[in-house]
């Protein structure tokens, strides 16, 4: 009889001991530290998910594809980090997520591999890159297994830096090695009450240095997200942080060779049209020694509801934002004269250059809004590093290649205005003025003072200055002179003349990317 290319009638029963082998495996390793370890975690602090529900909850549901599921064995499952691809609105992306029910969530060799795999794939197959962070950095362990070279994903994650989009999310305490990824990330996600990032743990800390201090005095979202502004945003539990993940990476391309997705009515967005901003008139007093908010501002001019502010507790005096204008995604930089008047100080000049890096590697148009009196000045201000955090925020927004709006709303003064992109022909591509605003290298009044000048040289000195934006439209350093009923559309213009660039191929000779 004939049975070449029919199977053995026993093959079938063969394989079923190798599977049941391998789903065994598998089992082990998806139980994490165990039913007792995971329900333990769990409840300990309000809204806590475990890594693998964490990684679920991010995803489209039922997308996610593991990498390295044995890693570790039998006695360390996963090797302590969960890892793999998904979908994320239907887009592709990676994702790590420690696991701190197994050994803590240290990082050992497998662990090492895995990560390092992880982060060159979001490069290799240009795919945005989230991590969850909650361990405690290299396992104690490893040392005692002699040393061997392993893969670095802090050198390919550094190499990451404006290829991919990046968010970092420190759901727990995070020290060391794992703890580096945050600053290396575009974004950086903190739970209150849980979180912390240090580069190491109070008790490294008491016995080095004999300080004694808790993990959130340490490190904390309070430390973090207002003082160090190493990290971002700050949100109630896990599910706000994979929820504001989600909406950060939606204004944002898969990688640097996309412009990012326009959202229209399809989407959702049903605010994409022209309209007049009647209430900047009542939001925005047109005496320049008034405060008043400009998030109130922002929110009438762009897409209703998809204002996203990062960085909101550090260095503001400038908001950074996230905004869609007619459907598409844009930057926003804007002076916020509720505090200090606007005055630029170093923290945040570092927030907005390095956000300018960030929105420039991904082709985000930025939007430019400037109100402030110029620099801080002051002693404090210049140990400070104020000049050079300043440089670094002029340098970054000249650099821009993406199409820069600007609107002086009511001052601009020395430096301050140079920073907020108030530069005649600058690569700006668009540039307005309201009536009324006030200009200078200094303010007048001030300046006559410091220079000793006589009365009558004050007196026109601080006409000139109030004389409103007349003179600098002469001579075209703005474009027009608008009024606060027109700037959404006038804005909107801008992004109709930047159309080519919005849409156009990126240029292939151009690398993307910036320094982290």
């Amino acid at each position: 009889m004939h049975t070449e290319g029919r199977p053995a009638p026993d093959n079938r029963t063969a394989w079923q001991t190798l599977l049941a082998d391998l789903e065994e495996r598998r089992t082990r390793s998806r139980a994490m530290g165990g039913p007792a370890k995971v329900a333990r975690h769990t409840v300990a602090a309000p809204g806590r998910m475990s890594a693998r529900v964490r990684v679920a909850a991010l995803l489209d549901d039922d997308s996610f594809a593991e990498l390295g599921t044995l890693t570790g064995g039998a006695d360390i499952p996963a090797d302590a980090f969960v890892a793999g691809s998904g979908l994320l609105d239907g887009r592709p992306v990676f994702v790590g997520a420690e696991d701190f029910t197994v050994q803590g969530g240290s990082i050992g060799p497998g662990a090492a591999a895995k990560r390092a795999r992880l982060v060159r794939l979001a490069g290799q197959e240009r795919a945005p890159l989230v991590t969850l962070l909650e361990g405690a950095g290299h396992r104690a362990g490893n040392a005692l297994a002699g040393h061997t070279a392993t893969p670095n994903d802090l050198q390919a994650l550094a190499d990451l830096a404006g290829l991919v989009p990046t968010v970092a999310i420190v759901h727990g305490p995070s020290a060391g090695h794992g703890a580096l990824t945050a600053p290396l990330s575009d974004f950086v996600i903190m739970v209150e009450g849980t979180g912390a990032l240090f580069t190491a743990g109070p008790p490294l800390v008491e016995a080095a240095t004999g300080e004694r201090v808790d993990k959130h005095t340490l490190g904390g979202s309070g430390v973090h997200c207002a003082v160090s502004g190493v990290a971002h945003n700050a949100v109630r539990d896990d599910t706000a942080a994979l929820r504001l993940a989600r909406r950060y990476l939606s204004y944002f391309p898969s990688h640097a060779w996309q412009h990012p997705p326009y959202a229209g009515a399809d989407s959702g967005n049903t605010d994409t049209a022209p309209r007049a901003t009647e209430a900047l008139l009542d939001l925005i007093p047109p005496d320049p020694r008034r405060p008043y908010d400009v998030k109130t501002v922002l929110a009438e001019v762009f897409d209703a509801g998809t204002l996203l502010e990062l960085q909101p507790a550090y260095g503001a005096s400038i908001v950074t934002a996230l905004a869609r204008l007619g459907g598409h995604a844009v930057a926003v930089l804007a002076n916020q004269p509720a505090v200090r008047a606007g005055t630029i100080d170093a923290d945040a000049a570092d927030k907005a250059a390095r956000f300018l890096s960030v929105a420039g590697a991904f082709h985000l148009p930025v939007v430019f809004l400037a109100d402030n009196p110029g620099v801080l000045a002051g002693t404090a201000a210049e140990r400070s590093g104020v000049l050079r955090a300043a440089a670094r925020l002029f340098a970054a927004q000249h650099r821009l290649r993406v199409p820069k709006l600007h609107l002086t709303v009511r001052k601009a003064f020395g430096f301050g205005s140079s920073v907020m992109a108030m530069n005649p022909f600058d690569a700006q591509t668009v540039s307005y003025a309201l009536p009324g605003v006030t200009l200078g290298g200094i303010p007048a009044a001030a300046g006559a003072a410091a220079a000793k000048q006589d009365a009558d040289t004050t007196r026109r000195l601080t006409a000139n200055e109030a004389s409103g934006p007349w003179r600098s439209a002469n001579a075209l350093s703005y474009d027009d002179v608008i009024a606060p009923t027109e700037v959404r559309d006038a804005l909107l213009t801008g992004l109709t003349r930047a159309r080519a660039r919005l849409t156009g191929p990126i240029e292939p000779d151009r690398r993307p990317g910036y320094l982290p």
